[in-house]
């Protein structure tokens, strides 16, 4: 019976160390900056288009940032607002369709036009 009491009680206490700010962290707003606007850490403006079988490359900008995104095809034109959902992101990926190797590219599993 102790050692139960003392293992709840350890972990109800390790809940007041752990940093909730990480858990909603997509949900921060960001402010403009003056280079461009910046969008949330899921969001850019579509910069540039790659179309391949299966997948739709985006290259995005967030305030002073630019990065790629490849996600199932997607109908999207320069300039669209896209929100993402990120599965995963890889390092030094090299696409065989488009004989390219992006620095980093984030997966998406779902994309949004946003108005």
């Amino acid at each position: 019976m102790r050692i139960l009491f003392a293992t709840i009680t350890l972990f109800m206490s390790s809940l007041l160390f752990y940093p909730l700010s990480t858990l909603a962290l997509h949900h921060e707003e960001s402010t403009v900056v003056a280079s461009g606007k910046q969008y949330p850490n899921n969001e850019g403006k579509v910069i540039e288009i790659l179309d391949t079988t299966g997948y739709t490359y985006m290259q995005l900008e967030n305030g002073d940032r630019q990065f790629w995104i490849a996600a199932p095809t997607t109908q999207v034109k320069l300039g669209d607002h896209i929100r993402f959902v990120e599965s995963m992101s890889m390092e030094n990926f090299t696409s065989k369709t488009l004989n390219r190797t992006f620095r980093r590219v984030i997966f998406a599993s779902s994309t949004m036009i946003k108005k």
